[in-house]
């Protein structure tokens, strides 16, 4: 950019000394047309040259521009990858949304505007401003002194433009949670009476962004007026100059003069779309800071090392005095020691509040033990691989996400590799939910809404489950994924599950008892400690809370 903003500026000055040339051979010296054709085109390649050293630039700009949001969107959708689940479920998923999109979009204009017109406007500047010091060194001191104010005029705005932009992206960032929040909650909302009031915050908001937004063009508005205002003032009194000394003094020539003239609306031309630029530029230093606080924000890391596990079999989990403490809150889990062997089906019992599913997250991987040691293996977790742990895991939630999209793609998530679609109704079958996809009009290819809108729940975790069973997982974890459903489908994804037993390693948090009575290995949790451990004959046998809770649900029948 620094050799085509060198070449832009010789082609100006090229361009108004033809201009100059042109003018004073057709009317001061009477000279024939025909005897200027050559300057005529010469002075047309001039313009050309001009023209595609500008684009160069400004192509140069725009690239630079895409590589570099390019760059920021995968150092946040790293950052958000990178979170626990105890933070990548923190803050709205419309600012995150407002993040990811106008928040990185504002950042454009630094490396699509505001660097390229720094380049291109210090080199022309510089050689105008030789030029026009050479040709009349009283012009070229009113511009040293009178241009100094347009950089100077610049910072000084520059300072509150990238306050007032990084306010209006925050308004802007909390319209779209506000907003994103209300259309996912709508249904609720109504239910509740509560649609006026979400009416009133969704105006608060857009009505802080609209006052955000008009504060920032204000502050555009002005530079804009300021810069012409210092430019015309400057321009004017070079033309004053230079009319004195060629009518008044007679000691400045007309070649001299006009190319003077032509030369320094060209140099100020420059200043000014250095000065919108920079308020360009400032807008989104602005944007930029507010990326920067969020990849800065503290977060509770889980640390993952480069060892691979040897085997290609289900690897031994072991906790040894483990423990963990969230940030907020008083609830801790104490320290606890537990091996769960290759393939064995362990469950996680315990009343609401007692631990379950953050014990079954530290044991998947994502939480981090405060103390004590996690091994796979015999390898501490901080020192497998992060890609190869969980290239072997599993995770079935209560509430699987269903991405927008068609069914196909949303169990083919399941899997890396290209799968044809016999092998998707293999799955499909174990999960019960093939007859259901070939009713649908369009079958595999048909649309599902947005986190699944338009399905019931018992699709979306059968969708979740052929989505499990494609992926063929070593070990598989459960946070109860029948809670909620009826009878007739959780027997149908118990059916399914069972298609894995004796492949994989299963860890499930249950809620209903009667799931689990099979289970090689029951964890019983209370208030955060491992109160009991065993199959279901010994707990029933030698654990008093066990019972009772077998009793609870059994409506007080033996088991």
């Amino acid at each position: 950019m620094g050799v085509a903003s060198l070449f832009m500026a010789l082609a100006i000055v090229g361009q108004s000394y033809l201009v100059v040339t042109i003018i004073q051979q057709l009317f001061l010296d009477n000279a024939a047309f025909s005897s200027i054709l050559p300057a005529v085109f010469i002075l047309i390649g001039m313009l050309l040259v001009r023209t595609v050293f500008q684009y160069m630039i400004k192509g140069s700009g725009i690239k630079m521009a895409q590589t570099a949001k390019v760059s920021i969107r995968e150092k946040l959708l790293r950052h958000f990858t990178s979170q626990p689940m105890i933070d990548a479920d923190k803050g709205q998923s419309g600012r995150k949304t407002s993040l990811f999109m106008d928040t990185i979009d504002e950042i454009d204009g630094y490396f699509s505007q505001y660097l390229p017109q720094v380049i291109q406007s210090v080199g022309i500047v510089l050689i105008v401003w030789l030029v026009i010091f050479i040709q009349n060194w009283t012009s070229g001191l009113i511009i040293l002194v009178s241009a100094p104010f347009i950089p100077v005029f610049m910072m000084i705005i520059g300072i509150k433009t990238k306050d007032k932009s990084k306010e209006q992206l925050s308004e802007l960032a909390a319209f779209s949670g506000t907003f994103l929040d209300t259309l996912q909650g709508l249904p609720t909302v109504k239910l509740f009476g509560r649609s006026q009031e979400q009416r009133n915050k969704i105006d608060q908001d857009s009505t802080s962004f609209r006052d955000a937004t008009m504060g920032v063009l204000k502050v555009a508005f002005t530079n804009s007026l300021a810069l012409e205002f210092i430019a015309m003032l400057s321009i004017g009194l070079i033309a004053l100059e230079i009319a004195i000394r060629m009518i008044i003094f007679q000691n400045l020539s007309f070649f001299t003069g006009f190319f003077v003239l032509l030369l320094a609306p060209e140099l100020f031309s420059q200043l000014k779309q250095l000065g919108s630029a920079f308020h360009s530029g400032r807008a989104s230093m602005g944007a930029a800071s507010r990326v920067e606080d969020v990849l800065d924000e503290e977060t509770t890391p889980v640390s993952w090392g480069t060892a691979s596990l040897k085997t290609d079999k289900a690897p031994e989990l072991r906790l040894e005095q483990a423990s963990f403490h969230y940030e907020e809150g008083n609830f801790q889990l104490a320290p606890a020691s537990m091996r769960i062997l290759p393939y064995e089906q362990v469950a996680i019992i315990g009343k609401t509040g007692a631990g379950k599913s953050t014990l079954l997250h530290v044991l998947a991987g994502f939480l981090p033990a405060k103390e004590g040691n996690f091994l796979i293996d015999g390898i501490a977790q901080e020192k497998v691989e992060k890609a190869d742990w969980f290239g072997r895991i599993g995770y079935l939630s209560q509430q699987p996400y269903v991405f927008s999209g068609t069914v196909r793609d949303n169990i083919l998530l399941g899997s890396q590799e290209e799968q044809h679609d016999k092998v998707i109704q293999e799955v499909a079958e174990h999960a019960g939910i093939w007859k259901w996809i070939t009713a649908l009009p369009d079958g595999l290819d048909t649309i599902i809404g947005e986190g699944g809108r338009g399905l019931s729940g018992g699709e979306k975790q059968r969708i979740a489950i052929a989505r499990t069973l494609l992926k063929k997982p070593q070990i598989l974890f459960f946070d109860e994924p029948t809670t909620g459903l009826d009878i007739q489908t959780e027997h149908i994804l118990q059916k399914s599950l069972d298609t894995l037993r004796n492949q994989t390693t299963m860890i499930t948090v249950a809620h209903r008892l009667h799931t689990i009575r099979n289970a090689d290995k029951i964890f019983l949790l209370d208030q955060g400690e491992i109160a009991g451990e065993g199959t279901h004959e010994q707990l029933y046998k030698n654990n008093e809370m066990y019972r009772k809770m077998i009793h609870t649900q059994q409506g007080g029948r033996e088991a």
